[in-house]
């Protein structure tokens, strides 16, 4: 007893449609449908690439040239580059700072990678690395130090800080504060 929707009566008579292959009739409908649906599939492979890198827990923040940021706290950021203009306070892993980028405030890190201007309070738990074009002034902590020629340090340096001795001189200063 089910009657035929007289939409499909239609497609079955219909010329084939555009990008069908020659002498395909209405009727090989799942031409068309194959064109239509083969755009979905990248999006599907970009998404699942997508969820992978999210997976991995890879979380990167760019700031462009001409950019400026300021007055801000970055967190729950695995890679910090900058390739403008930020004034922040931060936590993450990895900073970089390209050329023309500089980076005010302060920043605790496991890695940074200095080409630009980093001023401010920088607390670096493993390597800190300034290139030939890089300046770092300003309140520096660091595990280990590269320093290519051109490079420039200057301020209070302190040689030597790892990340276990960088969590006891905080416990260290709560106990001296709480009167400990």
């Amino acid at each position: 007893m089910a009657l035929q929707s007289p939409f499909f009566n239609k497609r079955e008579d219909t010329p084939p449609q555009r990008g069908a292959a020659p002498g395909a009739t209405g009727s090989t409908g799942s031409t068309s449908y194959a064109a239509t649906a083969a755009p979905v599939a990248p999006a599907a492979n970009t998404a699942a690439t997508a969820a992978s890198a999210a997976k991995e827990g890879e979380s990167k923040l760019t700031v462009g040239p001409n950019i400026k940021l300021k007055g801000v706290e970055i967190t729950d950021c695995d890679t910090l580059v900058v390739e403008g203009s930020v004034e922040a306070t931060m936590d993450s892993r990895v900073i970089q700072i390209s050329e023309r980028g500089a980076f005010k405030g302060s920043a605790e890190i496991d890695i940074a990678e200095i080409h630009g201007v980093f001023d401010g309070n920088l607390t670096v738990r493993q390597k800190l690395t300034i290139f030939s074009t890089g300046k770092v002034t300003g309140q520096v902590r660091y595990g280990k130090i590269v320093i290519e020629e051109g490079g420039q340090l200057s301020g209070d340096i302190e040689a030597g800080i790892s990340a276990s001795r960088a969590a006891g001189t905080s416990a260290a200063g709560l106990r001296v504060a709480n009167g400990a």
